[in-house]
Parts: structure tokens; C-alpha cells; sequence
């Protein structure tokens, strides 16, 4: 073989050592997404029907989106998976948005659910209470309730095994897992959340859209924000020791109230994740009751204070007849100064 013939096989068998590792390197083993656990537009399937999906409430279907809830009082909106999930490792990414013509007063928020019962509208952001499984909950509610310390909108994780109440009056502070302030309403940009269950991990990720998924994975429960499109993620909490079972069904929904936002659902795509074998793997999973080994403190239960059963215009005649009452007092007591001073004066004389 010449000198010229080795040199161009060498380049040859180079360039395709190059461009086999450049494929695999750019295919991610561990991103497999489940159509059936899936929702892209376009949505709609014969009639009025989503392959795979159930809704129900005040939820409206358009090309677009799907509104759970509109910008309006009392609505709420439900949209419930119809296939279970028996991937032992996953990811649910979801484009949403929450937005809406209120300035200071706005809520009441959404919630994604990981859980063994569906399709049933209920308290809790528009889910039944006492469920079994996981909420993550965007808490938009800006008049919160009860004492804490934290502001509006808020992201919460909670793992319930059927045993818990979800306190709406004190935004389910006694049982949550932890929780951040996120500001993802009424931004320009698009926001997405990813929920990551791996390994009985549980990662719960927020950021705008059109920006690369930052591989940012540590070995506990975080949350991390990124509102401001910069692409910068800040860790919010950490949780380590969840497990959740395998047969459970995923579902988003929302409501509002007194206040009122539209709450839009863009996509939702699930991923099951390709790991390394682990003998924890060859578990039934199908049958452990759901529970996470730590839970955040609670907080006192204090009763917020009873509003007052007086009407405004009954305060204001209480105050004008107070007010009345005291000038007859100061007008009483400057008479009598007076008859005293003059009386002083005729014993004088």
C-alpha cells in the first residue's frame, strides 16, 4: 500500500471515528419520552376527545393551550392522564403559563399530580384532598393566608399516603415537604417546570422558555428558579427519601376563587430514564404506600382573628357618637371650669 492509499485511510477511518462518536454523543441514552404519557400539540384526536387524556371541570381546549381554569371567580379545571405510569425512573417536563388581568390580587393556582385517583374536582387546587401520591403546587394565591413568612407565588412539594389534610387556610404548610417563592406569573416569557423522580430522588426544576435544560442533578430533592430568562438556576430546597410507587397516574389542575387567573397548560411530555441496574430495581414498587423521609417543621396553628360582625356604616355611627360624646365632655367640663372661676370671683368681692 502506497504512502498517499494509507494516508487517505487513515483520514477516512478518522472522520468516521469522529462522526460515530459526535452521534453518540449528541443522543442522550436516558431521554426516552412516553407518547402515552405525552401531550403535544396539535391536541385534539376525533371530536372532542385527547389520545390519552381525560379533562374535565371548567378545562377549555384550543390549538394552543389548554386552559384548566379562565381568568374568572369560583372555576375549576381538571386534566387527568389516562394510561398509569409504570416507569420506575422519569421526568415530566411541562410548558405552562399563569397569567391574568389582576395587578396586586390574583390566585388561586395549580398543581401537578403524581397520584393513585383521578378525575375527581375537589379543594386542593382543584384535586380531591387526602390523596395518595405527589403534588407539586404553584400557590399564586397573593392575599396568603395565616401566618408565615414567605410571599406569593410559591412552589411547594408534598407527598401524601391518603392519612394527610391539606390545610388550603395555612397554603399547606404543615405538610409540605419545603417550599420557594417563584415569580412565573404574568412573564413574558414562557415558563416550563420538570419534575424528575430517579433513583427515589425527586428534583423539581422551574425555568423560561427557549433555553437549553441545564443538566444541574444533585443527590436530594431541590427546586431551582430561573424567572428572569437569564438561564442562572437557584437552589430553593432540599429533600432527600422519596418513594413513590409505580401504577400511579399524572394530572394537572387548577382553581380560583374570589381571585382569579387563567391557568394555561402548553405541553407535557414524560421521559423514562435508562439507569444503571441497581438490585433496588427488581422491587414491587406497585404496592408501597407513597412517604418521603423528611418533612418541613410545622408551624403553629393559629387561628386567624374573627373579622368583625359590624357592618362599616354601624363603625361610623359607633365613632361619630364617640366623637360626639367627647366634645359634650370637653364642653361640660369648660362650663363648669368657667361657673367655678366666676363663683371664685363673687366670694372674692
Amino acid at each position: 500500500m502506497s504512502i498517499e492509499s494509507a494516508s487517505k485511510y487513515v483520514l477516512t477511518f478518522s472522520f468516521l471515528l469522529l462522526f460515530s462518536f459526535g452521534t453518540t454523543a449528541e443522543w442522550n441514552t436516558q431521554d426516552y419520552m412516553k407518547r402515552e404519557h405525552s401531550l403535544i400539540k396539535p391536541y385534539q384526536g376525533s371530536g372532542m376527545t385527547i389520545p390519552y387524556w381525560d379533562f374535565s371541570g371548567n378545562t377549555m381546549v384550543t390549538n394552543n393551550y389548554v386552559r384548566l381554569t379562565p381568568d374568572q371567580q369560583s372555576k375549576q379545571g381538571l386534566l387527568w392522564n389516562t394510561v398509569p405510569c409504570h416507569v420506575r425512573n422519569w421526568e415530566l417536563q411541562i410548558q405552562f403559563k399563569v397569567h391574568g388581568k389582576g395587578k396586586e390580587l390574583y390566585g388561586d393556582g395549580l398543581a401537578i399530580w403524581y397520584a393513585k385517583h383521578r378525575m375527581t374536582l375537589g379543594p386542593v387546587f382543584g384535586n380531591m384532598d387526602y390523596h395518595e401520591g405527589l403534588a407539586v403546587i404553584l400557590d399564586t394565591y397573593s392575599n396568603h393566608n395565616g401566618p408565615h413568612n414567605h410571599q406569593h407565588p410559591y412552589i411547594s412539594a408534598m407527598v401524601n399516603n391518603g392519612s394527610l389534610h391539606y390545610d388550603h387556610d395555612r397554603d399547606g404548610t404543615h405538610t409540605q415537604l419545603a417550599g420557594c417563592e417563584a415569580k412565573f406569573r404574568n412573564v413574558e416569557h414562557d415558563t416550563h417546570i420538570a419534575i424528575r423522580y430517579e433513583n427515589d430522588v425527586l428534583t423539581v426544576s422551574i425555568f423560561p422558555g427557549n433555553e437549553k435544560l441545564v443538566e444541574a442533578r444533585k443527590q436530594d430533592l431541590f427546586v431551582s428558579t430561573d424567572f428572569e430568562n437569564k438561564a442562572a438556576w437557584k437552589e430553593c430546597l432540599s429533600v432527600k427519601g422519596v418513594r413513590l410507587p409505580t401504577g400511579y397516574y399524572f394530572g394537572m389542575t387548577a382553581a380560583t376563587g374570589d381571585l382569579s387567573d387563567n391557568h394555561d397548560i402548553l405541553s407535557v411530555r414524560l421521559y423514562e430514564l435508562d439507569m444503571p441496574s441497581d438490585p433496588k430495581d427488581e422491587e414491587d414498587r406497585s404496592q408501597i404506600s407513597p412517604s418521603a423521609a423528611f418533612f418541613e417543621p410545622p408551624r403553629d396553628h393559629v387561628e386567624d382573628p374573627k373579622p368583625s360582625s359590624l357592618s362599616g356604616l354601624k363603625i361610623f355611627i359607633l365613632m361619630l357618637l364617640g366623637t360626639l360624646a367627647v366634645i359634650a365632655f370637653i364642653v361640660i367640663g369648660i362650663m363648669f371650669y368657667q361657673k367655678h372661676q366666676e363663683n371664685s370671683r363673687k366670694r372674692f368681692y
